[in-house]
């Protein structure tokens, strides 16, 4: 029997990125503490940069579909507000997780930067409506957006900074056409982070469907996962290691 392929679904697409993320953040705040704590071997290191490399497809599919939530949301101030509330709720998992402190302000949690990404979208495109003014102010106005979303992003030091911040833009330019955003990110992701690749390859299957109704299960898990980490380095004896 013949098997049409129908390529991947938005909730499909968003449990590979939750898995890859899992992947991730077990190698950079668990297996990296066993490292630092002395356990070094050649095969542990190995498999440790194996993970990180799997963790690199969450971001690109994360940022793809913010924009696509800015696009479909009904309403935007809404979206943004829930990422804000779950930025301040994750960032003490998160702080726990890698710097083993409490609240530590050196490096914000990815919430953050999908949040000035967001706000910087939302200041483009409103830019980008006023066709009445003159084109070299909405040109320097627009760079002037620009500029300040990645420079907020780099000045709170979030989780990918200045560059998590131009990935959505580039995402939310190109938006109108499915081959050029892919493109565009591809080229993009391929001056500083080459297994990030992958993940457009996989947003090049999406065929544009919901899938399962899966609305706050990211949200809730990117903090609940944080903290089982944490647990589970308190249990190894290594939770007071910073893993960065």
């Amino acid at each position: 029997m013949n098997v049409r392929w129908k390529g991947l679904s938005g909730s499909t697409l968003k449990l590979i990125a939750i898995v890859s993320m899992l992947i991730d953040h077990v190698a950079a705040a668990v297996i990296v503490r066993v490292l630092y704590a002395g356990h070094w071997t050649e095969q542990l290191y190995q498999i440790y940069r194996v993970m990180r490399s799997v963790g690199r497809i969450a971001f690109p599919i994360f940022c793809f579909f913010l924009v696509e939530g800015f696009e479909h949301t009904r309403d935007r101030k809404k979206y943004a507000l829930r990422l804000f509330l779950f930025a301040l709720i994750s960032e003490i998992p998160f702080d726990l997780a890698f710097s083993a402190e409490i609240l530590e302000v050196q490096y914000q949690n990815v919430f953050f930067t999908l949040l000035i990404g967001l706000i910087t979208v939302m200041a483009f495109h409103a830019a980008e409506e006023k066709k009445e003014w003159n084109p070299v102010v909405r040109v320097v106005l627009l760079a002037l957006i620009v500029a300040a979303g990645m420079g907020i992003a780099l000045f709170l030091k979030t989780d990918y900074d200045a560059k998590g911040v131009m990935a959505i833009l580039l995402l939310y330019v190109f938006r109108k056409k499915r081959s050029m955003q892919i493109l565009a990110g591809c080229l993009f992701f391929s001056w500083w982070e080459l297994p990030a690749l992958a993940a457009f390859f996989l947003l090049a299957c999406y065929n544009g469907t919901r899938g399962l109704r899966m609305k706050y299960f990211f949200y809730v898990f990117y903090p609940a996962h944080l903290l089982l980490l944490y647990a589970v380095c308190l249990l190894m004896g290594t939770a007071g290691i910073p893993a960065v």
